[in-house]
C-alpha cells in the first residue's frame, strides 16, 4: 500500500527535480504516492494551504516559511532545500518612465506576506529608504503583476529574475535592479500534525528529490532540458544551473536565519526577541545524511 504525500511548489525550475523523479517512478519505487501542486501565488498561497490542510509539506521561500511560523503557523523546518540564495529582479513595464528604484513606489505584489511583499521591504531598508512610504497592489501571480503593470495600477514588480527574463527579452518588463538576499533561497516546511506521523515517508520523498537534483546537475543536456521546460534562453538556463545549489540538510546556516528574523524584525513584521524564543525546526530522530548539492 503506497504512502500519499501532498507537496506544493512554485511552478519554476527549482522543483524540476521533483517533476523528474515523479515522472521517472521514483516515489512509485519507494512505496509513495507524491501528489506535487503548483502554487503560482507563491509562498503565501501555499502557507494558507498548510493552514488548511490542503497541503502536508510545501517548498517555501525561507523568509516567507520562516515568517508564518513566528505569526503561529503550525508548521515547522524540515530541511533546507535550495541552499543558494534567491536573486531578485526588480521591474517596470517597457513604457515606464521609471529607470531606478526609489521611494513611495506602488509595488505589485502575489499577496501580503509573500515573498514578493517580504522583499520589496527588504530591498527599500538596504537602499535607506522609508519602506512606510510603499504601497502595495495585490496581483496574485505574475500574470497578475504583468496585467498591473501594463495598466499602471502598480509601478514595480519583484520576481526570481530567471523565471521574468522572457518577459524582459520581449520588450514587457524591463529590468531596473535587483536584490540578492542573503539567506537560503527554499526550505521545505511541513504541518506538525502530518509530522507526528509521516515525517520518515516524508524525509524519504526529500532524499529521492535530492538525488534527482544531483542527477539534474550532472546531465550534460540540463540546461537543455531547463530552456525547454521553463521558456527561458539556453544561455540562462546554463547561468541559472551553474549558480543554483540544491541541499538536503536539515538543522542548520543559523547565521542566515538571524538574518531573516532582523529582516522580518525591522520591518515590523515581527518581534525579535519573541522570534529568537521561536522554535522553527522539527527535530527528528533520523539522521541527516544528506549534503548540500
Amino acid at each position: 500500500m503506497q504512502t500519499t504525500l501532498r507537496i506544493g511548489g512554485v511552478p519554476e525550475h527549482f522543483n524540476l527535480p521533483w517533476h523528474l523523479a515523479l515522472e521517472g517512478g521514483a516515489f512509485d519505487a519507494a512505496g509513495l504516492q507524491v501528489e506535487f501542486s503548483d502554487y503560482p501565488g507563491g509562498t503565501g498561497a501555499m502557507a494558507e494551504a498548510l493552514r488548511d490542510d490542503s497541503l502536508d509539506a510545501a517548498l517555501m521561500l525561507t523568509e516567507g516559511a520562516a515568517l508564518d511560523i513566528f505569526k503561529g503557523g503550525r508548521n515547522r523546518l524540515v530541511r533546507i532545500y535550495v541552499e543558494s540564495p534567491l536573486v531578485w529582479g526588480i521591474h517596470v513595464a517597457a513604457e515606464s518612465r521609471i529607470d531606478a528604484v526609489g521611494e513611495g513606489l506602488r509595488v505589485a505584489i502575489s499577496r501580503y506576506g509573500s515573498g514578493s511583499h517580504l522583499i520589496a521591504v527588504v530591498d527599500a531598508i538596504e537602499r535607506g529608504f522609508d519602506y512606510n512610504k510603499l504601497s502595495f497592489v495585490t496581483v496574485d501571480t505574475i500574470d497578475g503583476a504583468r496585467r498591473a503593470l501594463s495598466a499602471d495600477r502598480a509601478d514595480i514588480f519583484l520576481w526570481e529574475k530567471h523565471m521574468t527574463q522572457p518577459l524582459v527579452d520581449s520588450g514587457e518588463f524591463r529590468r531596473i535592479g535587483e536584490r540578492i538576499v542573503p539567506w537560503p533561497a527554499f526550505v521545505v516546511s511541513a504541518r506538525r500534525e502530518f509530522l507526528a506521523t509521516g515525517a520518515e515517508h516524508l524525509a524519504t520523498a526529500l532524499d529521492i528529490a535530492a538525488e534527482s537534483a544531483r542527477k539534474l546537475k550532472a546531465q550534460d543536456d540540463a540546461a537543455k532540458i531547463i530552456a525547454g521546460r521553463y521558456g527561458i534562453t539556453r544561455k540562462g538556463a546554463e547561468e541559472w544551473l551553474h549558480d543554483v545549489r540544491w541541499a538536503n540538510s536539515g538543522p542548520q546556516a543559523p547565521a542566515a536565519l538571524d538574518r531573516v528574523i532582523a529582516a522580518l524584525s525591522a520591518q515590523g513584521a515581527i518581534d525579535a526577541a519573541q522570534a529568537a524564543r521561536t522554535n522553527l525546526w522539527y527535530r527528528s530522530a533520523r539522521r541527516q545524511s544528506g549534503r548540500p548539492r
